[in-house]
C-alpha cells in the first residue's frame, strides 16, 4: 500500500490524525497534514483507508 497526500488541497481538519496517528500528523503552524509512514505496514491499511475516506478536502489517495 501507498499512501499520497495533497498538502495543497488539506483544509486542517485532522480527521486523519485522530483516525491513523501512526501514519499522519498535522503541521503546528497551520494544520496541514504531514504523512508520516508512504508505505504503512498491514496492520495500519485499514486506518489509512479510513482516514482517506473521512478527509473533507480528500487531500489523501490511497493505493493498494
Amino acid at each position: 500500500m501507498k499512501v499520497v497526500i495533497d498538502q495543497s488541497r488539506c483544509v486542517g481538519a485532522g480527521q486523519c490524525v485522530l483516525v491513523a496517528p501512526e501514519v499522519f500528523d498535522q503541521r503546528d503552524e497551520d494544520g496541514i497534514v504531514v504523512l508520516l509512514r508512504e508505505n504503512p505496514p498491514a496492520e495500519l491499511h485499514a486506518q489509512a483507508k479510513e482516514a482517506a475516506q473521512l478527509c473533507p478536502a480528500l487531500a489523501i489517495e490511497v493505493d493498494g
